[in-house]
Parts: C-alpha cells; sequence; structure tokens
C-alpha cells in the first residue's frame, strides 16, 4: 500500500509534470513546425510568377533560411524539454557534465563529418549559393558524375533535390565540392545549330536571326526572354559542317522551354527555306548572371 501510494503522489506531482512538459514540447514543436510551413508558404505565394523556379533570390534565400530556423527552434524545443524531463525524474543534472564531456569529446571524433556537413550548410545558407527552387548541378566527393535537378529543401546538414526523372537526392553538404546554379538572376539558353559546309554561312545566319526576332516577337514567348535572341556566329567548324550559335536570356529556370521553342523554330525556318541541318539540333545550356552561379 505505502508503494501505490508513492507512486499516486509521483503521478500527481513529478509525474504529471513530467506529462504536461513532454505534451507541451510535442505541441510547441509542431507549432512552430506549423509557422514554418505558413511563413514558407506565404514566400511561395509572393514569388515573382507564382513558378517554384521562377522566383526572387532574396524569396529562395528567405525560404531556406525559415526552413533551417525551424529545424534549429524544434532541435531546441525538444532539448530543452529532456533536461526538465530529467531534472523532475530525480536525475543529478550536475553529475552529468563530466560524463557528458567525455562522451562529447568521443562524439566530436566519431561526428566530424557531421560537423563538417553543418558547418558547410551554414556557409551554403548565408552565401546564398543556391536554395529551394533553384536548378543546380552538384559535384560530390567520389561521384563519378554531377547530380542534377530542382532543390526542395536545404539545411544545415544535407540537400535534397529531385532529378529530372523525379528522382530524390540527398546529398550531404559537407560531401559537396562544386556547385554550378543554373538559375541564379537569370538563364542562357545555347543553341548550336549544324549545317553543311556547302550552304552558304551568311544566308544561315539571316535566318537565325529572323528566328530570334519572330521568337521575341511571340507574346507567348516573349515574358520568359529578357533581351531577343543574339547570333553568336560560326562556333565551330569541321570537314563537313559547321556549327552556328544562337543564344538567349531568360528567366531562371526557363532556359529549357526557350531552348526548345527556338530548336522547334530553327527547324521549321530551315524546311521553308528548303534547307536541313547536317545532323540533330543541339542545345547546351549555360548560366551566366550579374554574380557567380554558386560555385563553391
Amino acid at each position: 500500500m505505502d508503494a501505490l501510494t508513492e507512486l499516486r503522489d509521483w503521478l500527481s506531482g513529478r509525474g504529471l509534470e513530467v506529462v504536461l512538459i513532454i505534451l507541451g514540447s510535442v505541441l510547441l514543436a509542431r507549432f512552430v513546425s506549423w509557422a514554418g510551413d505558413r511563413v514558407t508558404t506565404r514566400i511561395d505565394a509572393r514569388a515573382t510568377g507564382g513558378d517554384a523556379l521562377v522566383r526572387s533570390e532574396a524569396a529562395k534565400h528567405r525560404h531556406s533560411l525559415t526552413q533551417v530556423l525551424t529545424w534549429a527552434a524544434v532541435v531546441l524545443i525538444y532539448s530543452i524539454a529532456v533536461f526538465f524531463v530529467l531534472e523532475r525524474l530525480g536525475v543529478p543534472v550536475t553529475g552529468l557534465v563530466a560524463p557528458a564531456t567525455v562522451l562529447g569529446v568521443g562524439l566530436g571524433f566519431g561526428a566530424q563529418r557531421i560537423v563538417g556537413d553543418v558547418l558547410a550548410g551554414f556557409f551554403i545558407i548565408t552565401e546564398r549559393q543556391y536554395g529551394f527552387g533553384d536548378v543546380v548541378a552538384i559535384n560530390v566527393v567520389g561521384a563519378p558524375d554531377a547530380a542534377n535537378g530542382t532543390v526542395e529543401d536545404v539545411t544545415l546538414r544535407v540537400t535534397r533535390m529531385r532529378s529530372p526523372n523525379g528522382e530524390v537526392v540527398t546529398i550531404p553538404n559537407g560531401q559537396i565540392v562544386k556547385v554550378v546554379n543554373l538559375s541564379r538572376d537569370w538563364a542562357r539558353a545555347v543553341v548550336d545549330v549544324p549545317v553543311p559546309t556547302s550552304v552558304d554561312v551568311n544566308r544561315v545566319n539571316e535566318i537565325l536571326r529572323e528566328v530570334g526576332r519572330e521568337a521575341f516577337r511571340d507574346p507567348a514567348l516573349r515574358p520568359l526572354l529578357l533581351d531577343p535572341p543574339s547570333l553568336m556566329g560560326v562556333e565551330s567548324l569541321d570537314l563537313e559542317q559547321v556549327n552556328v550559335r544562337m543564344v538567349a536570356r531568360t528567366l531562371p529556370g526557363k532556359q529549357f522551354d526557350v531552348g526548345r521553342d527556338l530548336r522547334a523554330r530553327v527547324v521549321q525556318a530551315f524546311r521553308h527555306q528548303g534547307m536541313s541541318v547536317a545532323a540533330a539540333t543541339t542545345a547546351a545550356l549555360s548560366v551566366d548572371g550579374n554574380a557567380p552561379g554558386g560555385e563553391r
């Protein structure tokens, strides 16, 4: 009976406090997560054009920063809750300082990679190398090819991106050696048109200039272009063909759509003139802007 009485007294006293602390921390963490989701939703709604790929750099940075602050707040809430629960359970917290120090040193040696990931994530976010909605190509240590896709989440430890095939790729920030941001400030669609050496290059240049003017006048394509597509001239040549290059500055993330449209227009213009390209038209994509594209 004495044991039952003590258990009942403990449950009505410290036990109830422990339950309230756990319940309060869970509710507070969920509220912080809900508030963070509301903030990111409002940021996305106010983004330029309402497109996940076409948003201002400030909006991308605010979105990533909100996600990181939400994650840090949730971790802090649960850490404080654990401290108070241990105190209510009668565990001498001050007596855990020495063992915790030894454990911390051991974890420090074993968690060097995690610390490196967190530090790298901190600089990625503060330097605005890339953010939510950016189209990037990331080179990782030990990987032969770069990972390409759209960034969906950036935390202090990892970067999550979705590939063009719909696959979710998770990359530890500390393993990133190079980032090519394909949607920083503005993008560039580059279309290389291979034509036989027997064709008059001046005539090809006139056709491509007219294609660029018509594309810039098209109401459907005009909002995606920052200026009329320009002709760079002969980019390379060999014994059988020459490559004539056309470039166009576009909104971030829209270089793919513009490149496809320009290639289709080039094919139609050549057919209308009774000409044909020497091989399948290819397009190379590159990005330039007022600032470097996030290479690190």
